[in-house]
This record gives structure tokens, C-alpha cells and sequence, in this order.
């Protein structure tokens, strides 16, 4: 198959992951990359990393793109001519197009509450939608004089964002209107858990609360109380970014609609990302959008194995240092269809927490909280559709031995370290080259630099090479 001119709309990590896999797969047409933002595309679910000061903005950024893709920054399509393949954009540009892959994302949703300006790219009178690194950026520069902060929402990004400004030492309130820190995510037992650990982080946590009004630096919460606010800080969700698309003619309902081999209703038009509504795929995380880019590559360069995509595992990952937490499947909280069998351990003095779902031996759902090898093993047989051994059911969550396939077991191309999309190939050749542990091989491949969860995975890898062992 020939992809000819490939364009790409959005400069984000499923842009960046698609182009680079295009090349590998063998295209070795045309393919530029327009990318909104004034910066080449950087590892945005490490914001966090960038608000507690461990690490510098310019260390998200994502590797060099391969030779002969042209990426172009600062530049937005404002139109797509879909008879004649062009696309215009605001700086007068305008590109041809064989292929075109939209992949622009998503925009902050942003909660109607009485006095709130609509926050601005750099913030707006101490309001800030939290999405982009220059928001965060913008944070670090206000740090000075705006200790006081307040996170409104406590999804996954805002948990991340309140407990990082709580390690750089700010004051930080999070407001959330569900029962419990990631309601729609995780269970009330390992909710109630999360939150007492993000009280201990010292973290005010204000939970089934809404804002009802804002004024002058002050929230003012549905219960009356008020609190002080030198930044507002909205981590209320997500929005995918349509416009383009609806202008163009293109069927949206939520995100824009693709059909197994993410194609839109236009056949020379693809989407992927958050943008893209796939049944079987959840938007704002990582995992689908990569998996998207790599199958797309595959489709259109005719690779071996290519085949349409039918959805990616739902993982959920919370990446805050110190607690281990995942979701896997669509409800990790539910009992699921009739047969279900349903495994829980608790443990709420050491603060962990297990609940698992099984159909036929196999995981469809999970919460794991604080057992980091549990979560390891489960979230490789729930990926790999493996049977959770029938025996020892508290030893395999306690993560004792043999607990689940290990890292030697992973293929060459398994993703080891998904913050940063380092593979076991990646990890195992730069011990060969000579790093000689974690560490070093954090400085080889930027492995462990992200959420941390994969560290005991990269030590078993370099204890194998160190060895003598060949990992298959």
C-alpha cells in the first residue's frame, strides 16, 4: 500500500509516535508534521514531573523524529479543501496531501462557575487550565509570589498536579464533587485509601464539594466555605478537539467517529488520539492513542501482521511517586455479568488494596493499590489475556514468587517503560552497551525517568544481561 504525501494534524505524543513508526515500518514518502504548540512534541503526562521541579521542561521533550519528516511548530490548520487534498493554515501555508492523519487532541473542558474568567494560554488573573507545558511552566514562574494553590477536579491529572505542587512546597487544596479522589476510576475502599494518603502528603482535601462562585482569588464551595486561591488551578477534564473537523464535513459525535482501521468517513482522512472516537477505545491516555499510531502505520505501509484495530486494554495508571496505583478494564469497581468471580484483599493499615474481577480465570477488571509487583503481574495477564493462577491467590497479589510472567518472558518489543516508550530491546541492548544499572540505563533510554512503575522491571532486565542471561 502506498501512503504517498502524508500530512499530520497535531504535534502531540500520538503525532510523534505515528510518524516515527511510519518510518519504521518502511514509508519513505513525504511526511510532515504540523504541530499547534510553539514546541516540538514533549511527554505531556509528565507534567508532574515539571511542577515538583524533578525535572526541567526541556527534559519531556520526545526524541528527534526521523530524517525526511518535517515538523513545523506554531502552526494551526484553519481549513482542509478535502476535493483537492490541501490543507491552509494561519501562517499562509498551505500543504498537499495524499493521506491525512488528524491527530489534534484535546482542549480543557472548562467548568461555568459564577465570576470564573476563561482562563488564556500563560494563565488569567490567577486561573489556569492545566494541559500544556507552557501551563505549567507558567505555574513554576508564579511560584514566588502565588503559593497558595487550589486544584479543582481530582481526576488523574489533578491528584498528579496536587500532590507535585505539594512536594515543591506549596499550599494546595483540592476540590473535587465526587465522593472520593478518582470516583469515576477506582472503588470508595481504594478511594477513601488514595485520599488519606494525599492528606498525609499534606494535601486539603475538600471531596463531594462544588464550586459555586469565584471572585477575586477566592472559590467559594457549595457548603459556603471559602478558600484562598493566588493561582486556580482546572483539572476538570478534557474536550476532544473537533472544530477542524466538523468544519470540514467530517461525522463527530463526542470525538471524531473511525471505523476499525481509523479511518473517517473520508477515506484519504484518518484520525487518532484523543480526537479520534474508536469503540474500543477510552481518550486521554497514552496506551490507546500509541496503539492507534501503530496500527495506522502498519495499515498504511502494508507491513506484515497489519490489521484493523479493534481497541486497547484499558489501563489506568496514576503516577504519583510513593503509591502504586492502576485500574485496568472499563470498571474496575464492578462485579461485571453473571459468573463473575471477584477477588479482594485489603490491608488499610499499610495502605493496600486488591479487587480483582475474573470471567474463565482471566482478569476483566482491576484495582490494585500499593503492590507494586501485584501490579506488574496483573497488568501483564490482563494484557495478554493469561489466566490469574487458580492456587495461592494471596501470594500472587502479595506479588510473592511465581507470581506471573516476568520480564524475561516479554517480547523484544513489549513496552517496558510507558511513560517514555522504551521497549525490553531498548532497556537489554543499552545494558549490553555497558549501563550497568537502573540508573544508567535511565540516562541511556530516559527508562524509570517517568512515573517510576517499570523500575523493578529495567533492574530484572540488567540483572539478566548482567548474568549472562538471554532475554527472549
Amino acid at each position: 500500500m502506498n501512503a504517498g504525501e502524508v500530512l499530520v494534524v497535531g504535534g502531540g505524543s500520538a503525532a510523534h509516535r505515528f510518524a516515527e513508526r511510519l518510518h519504521h515500518h518502511g514509508h519513505r514518502g513525504g511526511v510532515t508534521v504540523l504541530g499547534a504548540e510553539p514546541r516540538a512534541p514533549y511527554h505531556r503526562v509528565l507534567l508532574g514531573s515539571v511542577l515538583d521541579g524533578t525535572l526541567p521542561g526541556a527534559a519531556l521533550a520526545l526524541p528527534e523524529l526521523p530524517e525526511g519528516v518535517r515538523l513545523r511548530t506554531g502552526v494551526t490548520v484553519t481549513r482542509i479543501d478535502r476535493r483537492r487534498r490541501l490543507a491552509y493554515a494561519d501562517d499562509g501555508s498551505v500543504h498537499r496531501y495524499d493521506t491525512l492523519v488528524l491527530a489534534t487532541g484535546s482542549r480543557p473542558r472548562i467548568p461555568r462557575i459564577p465570576g470564573l474568567p476563561l482562563p488564556r494560554p500563560g494563565g488569567t488573573e490567577g486561573v489556569l487550565a492545566l494541559r500544556t507545558l507552557a501551563d505549567a511552566e507558567h505555574v513554576l514562574r508564579a511560584a514566588p509570589d502565588a503559593r497558595r494553590t487550589v486544584v479543582l477536579g481530582a481526576g488523574l491529572l489533578g491528584v498528579e498536579a496536587a500532590a507535585a505542587l505539594r512536594r515543591a512546597g506549596h499550599e494546595v487544596a483540592l476540590v473535587h464533587r465526587g465522593p472520593h479522589p478518582l470516583h469515576r476510576h477506582v472503588d470508595a475502599t481504594a478511594g477513601a485509601l488514595l485520599g488519606r494518603r494525599l492528606t498525609e502528603l499534606g494535601v486539603e482535601l475538600h471531596t463531594g464539594r462544588r464550586a459555586t462562585g469565584y471572585c477575586s482569588g477566592k472559590l467559594t464551595l457549595d457548603d459556603g466555605s471559602v478558600l484562598a486561591a493566588d493561582t486556580l488551578l482546572l483539572c476538570t477534564g478534557a474536550v476532544p478537539e473537533t472544530e477542524l473537523a466538523r468544519r470540514t464535513g467530517l461525522t463527530v459525535r463526542s470525538g471524531i467517529v473511525v471505523d476499525g482501521r481509523l479511518r473517517t468517513d473520508d477515506p484519504h482522512i484518518h484520525a487518532i488520539g484523543d480526537c479520534a472516537e474508536h469503540p474500543g477505545d477510552t481518550t486521554g491516555h497514552l496506551e490507546p492513542a500509541w496503539e492507534q499510531a501503530e496500527s495506522l502505520a502498519r495499515q498504511l505501509t502494508g507491513t506484515d501482521g497489519a490489521r484493523e484495530h479493534h481497541g486497547t486494554p484499558h489501563i489506568t495508571r496514576l503516577r504519583l511517586p510513593g503509591t502504586d496505583l492502576v485500574r485496568l478494564g472499563g470498571s474496575g469497581d464492578a462485579g461485571g455479568p453473571g459468573g463473575a468471580e471477584v477477588v479482594t484483599f485489603a490491608d488499610p493499615a499499610r495502605g493496600r488494596y486488591a479487587r480483582l474481577t475474573l470471567h474463565d480465570q482471566r482478569i476483566t477488571g482491576a484495582v490494585l493499590l500499593g503492590l507494586p509487583r501485584a501490579i506488574a503481574a496483573v497488568s501483564r495477564l490482563y494484557e495478554r489475556g493469561l489466566p490469574v493462577p487458580s492456587a495461592g491467590r494471596l501470594e500472587f497479589l502479595l506479588g510473592i514468587p511465581p507470581a506471573a510472567p516476568g520480564a524475561d518472558e516479554l517480547p523484544d518489543d513489549a513496552v517496558v517503560c510507558r511513560c517514555n516508550n522504551v521497549t525490553k530491546h531498548a532497556i537489554t541492548e543499552a545494558c549490553r552497551a555497558g549501563a550497568a544499572d537502573v540508573e544508567e540505563v535511565a540516562a541511556a533510554t530516559r527508562a524509570t525517568t517517568g512515573c517510576g512503575g517499570c523500575t523493578s522491571a529495567v533492574r530484572s532486565l540488567c540483572g539478566l544481561v548482567r548474568t549472562g542471561g538471554t532475554p527472549s
